[in-house]
């Protein structure tokens, strides 16, 4: 007799395709938001220090819910699987707040959408990981994890382009509703909502969940879904966490504080490099926001093609390398960007931008997913989203402290920052040391 855990089916590649598809809609959500929030905010008179306050609510919700809910999903039993009703519920909500946010009147109603509205992505984020490796057996996990790092590339280079298009279709980039927002900013964000839901349902529809083993569901039953269980499973897992998980917590502060930095200045950096302006009711700083958009679609494109590079490449080196170089070669890019004057400049540093964040994207959850016991996938993809969220955090309320005192209050010396940290992550990676999860032995 043997207990040693049954392999998964192996999928074909389009297979794996379709059950990604859905992180296509999640993250065109997600480069809406990084696009287009700073810009929001100002638009509606937040001052430029407080940006990053007006940012809590990532890293916040994302604190608060996603380890609850990796814990809940790895005990939910229903008869569309256990992760399935939390992508569902998290697309309905994200897709209604993506459709109110460019029709906010006041800074607090944006600013309370994006509560709303992360807290719904984080519904849906770790239950769509965990699912992904409870789908694929170890030897597809490399590509099934790496695809979603390539529709993240896509989804973010059509959600940064899709004002760009829309002005290049006709539409004039000077068109403001009543509170100052764009129009094409109101359309792109439609298209995302429409997006959000309809990708999320298709992944679900062609490549459901496997269904639970009768062991399975009798273990989940012995101790039902409950706040003492739940919190009791996150104390363990906490405790009893693997040591590369453990060592990849330095790498990930580095590198999300940098990549927060990054997203909340870049547009205000480009307006002051570019077209010398500050003010973001200035049609420069308008052209700006176009501007990033279009680089921020071209260097999310290069982490489309990238992650799909990677994916032999990190299966004969592995995955730590691999992630080594390219969050360096992300952190020279951000060094460089503060010297581009003109946008033609801009695209050599987007290539080490897009090569940092495919590889973010995919490999260090390959590297979690390899050391983490696969009955607790759930609580410790929820776990790992701490180490991503809680650099948020500490960059958004840390940044008002040093934005004038430490960087004079020039957004271009915050990317400056932020190409030293991710530096600084290539180092803290390689010294993580890979050690697979100890499976249950045959006998």
């Amino acid at each position: 007799m043997s207990d040693a855990i049954p392999r998964k089916p192996r999928l074909s590649f389009g297979r794996i395709v379709q059950m990604n598809l859905g992180f296509l809609g999640l993250q065109f959500s997600f480069g809406l938001q990084q696009s287009n929030m700073g810009p929001i905010y100002s638009y509606l008179g937040a001052d430029e220090a407080s940006l990053p306050l007006l940012w809590l609510a990532g890293p916040m919700t994302g604190l608060l819910i996603q380890p609850i809910i990796g814990a809940m999903s790895d005990r939910t039993v229903t008869r569309f699987g256990r992760r399935t009703p939390y992508f569902l519920i998290g697309a309905v909500l994200c897709s209604l707040c993506l459709f109110a946010m460019p029709y906010s009147r006041a800074l607090w109603m944006a600013a309370s959408l994006l509560w709303v509205l992360d807290a719904a992505n984080n519904v849906t984020m770790e239950p769509y990981r965990a699912y992904i490796s409870d789908r694929l057996d170890p030897a597809q996990r490399p590509l099934g994890f790496l695809t979603q790092s390539a529709f993240t590339g896509l989804a973010q280079t059509l959600s940064y382009l899709a004002p760009s298009l829309l002005v290049w279709g006709g539409l004039n980039a000077d068109a403001l509703d009543p509170s100052g927002i764009p129009v094409i900013t109101r359309i792109a964000f439609i298209v995302g909502a429409v997006l959000s839901l309809s990708t999320i349902v298709w992944s679900v529809l062609r490549v459901p969940e496997l269904p639970l083993t009768a062991q399975e569901i009798a273990e989940m039953q012995a101790e039902p879904l409950s706040a003492r269980t739940t919190l009791r499973d996150l104390k363990h897992a906490i405790v009893e966490m693997p040591a590369p998980m453990r060592q990849l917590a330095v790498a990930m502060l580095f590198q999300w504080y940098a990549m927060f930095c990054y997203w909340q200045f870049i547009a205000f950096a480009l307006a002051r490099s570019l077209f010398g302006t500050s003010d973001a009711t200035s049609a420069g700083f308008r052209q700006a926001v176009l501007v990033n958009g279009q680089v921020g679609a071209f260097y999310n494109f290069i982490a489309f093609i990238a992650a799909f590079a990677m994916v032999p490449i990190a299966r004969k080196l592995g995955a730590r390398p691999v992630h080594a170089f390219s969050v360096a070669a992300s952190g020279l890019a951000m060094l460089a960007l503060p010297w581009c004057s003109t946008q033609a400049r801009l695209f050599l540093p987007m290539i080490g931008i897009g090569l940092g964040w495919a590889s973010m994207m995919g490999n260090p959850y390959t590297i979690l997913a390899n050391s983490i016991p696969p009955a607790r996938t759930g609580i410790y993809m929820g776990i790992f989203n701490m180490f991503i969220v809680i650099p948020m955090m500490i960059e958004s309320l840390t940044m008002p402290l040093i934005y004038r005192p430490l960087l004079g209050g020039d957004p271009r010396n915050v990317l400056t920052l932020a190409g030293i940290l991710m530096l600084a992550a290539a180092m803290a990676t390689l010294v993580i040391r890979d050690k697979p999860a100890v499976q249950p032995a045959s006998t």
